[in-house]
């Protein structure tokens, strides 16, 4: 009777192991093929709704005579114009709103090409009521394309020019608007390539 059972639990283990052995490979294809819900979101200058999206802000808001523009062609934009310290002026802006980003998202990717100025990445969210925008500094190389990637925990939020240091970290689900802006100690041309931006 001893020898029947132990028989059966030998072709028992032997079965479990050899379906197990088989699944194997199907499960390690499908996660290659069908990985779990992979969260991004990409802006480019090829699919039209992406390029009619961008709004300048120059200074004037402010009194100031700044002059930026926004061009799209070859499948890149590009960011330019004229920064003037009349009027106690310096900047430019140009932004536009995205379709909202799921939750958990970590890191947003740039593939630009610059100028030699600095720009700052920024990301525009509703806090209380209010247009925090949060950012992150970029040094940019003249003549030079890089893909530079940033982690969202990094930017800082700003009001109106303030750092605000106690505010939540910057969530991807959060944010409504994306951005770049430039501004000078001396006044003179800029002029910044963005190829794509993807979260």
């Amino acid at each position: 009777m001893r020898i029947i059972i132990l028989v059966f639990l030998l072709v028992m283990l032997s079965t479990n192991f050899a379906v197990s052995s088989a699944d194997m490979p199907m499960q390690l294809n499908n996660l290659e093929h069908h990985p779990e819900k992979e969260s991004f979101m990409v802006i480019n200058f090829i699919e039209q709704q992406n390029v009619n999206s961008w709004r300048i802000t120059n200074d004037g808001v402010m009194g100031g005579k700044s002059e930026g523009r926004f061009l799209v062609e070859q499948g890149k934009g590009t960011f330019l114009g004229n920064i003037s310290l009349d009027n106690n002026g310096g900047f430019s802006s140009v932004f536009r709103t995205i379709e909202p980003i799921s939750e958990a998202v970590e890191t947003v990717t740039i593939d630009i090409l610059g100028d030699g100025l600095s720009y700052q990445l920024r990301m525009i969210v509703t806090l209380d009521g209010y247009r925090l925008a949060y950012k992150h500094n970029i040094n940019t190389v003249s003549g030079k394309r890089e893909m530079l990637s940033f982690t969202l925990a990094d930017f800082q939020a700003s009001f109106r020019g303030r750092i605000i240091s106690n505010a939540p970290i910057l969530k991807s689900e959060d944010i409504r608007e994306i951005g770049f802006l430039v501004t000078r100690k001396s006044a003179g041309e800029f002029a910044l390539s963005i190829f794509s931006v993807s979260f």
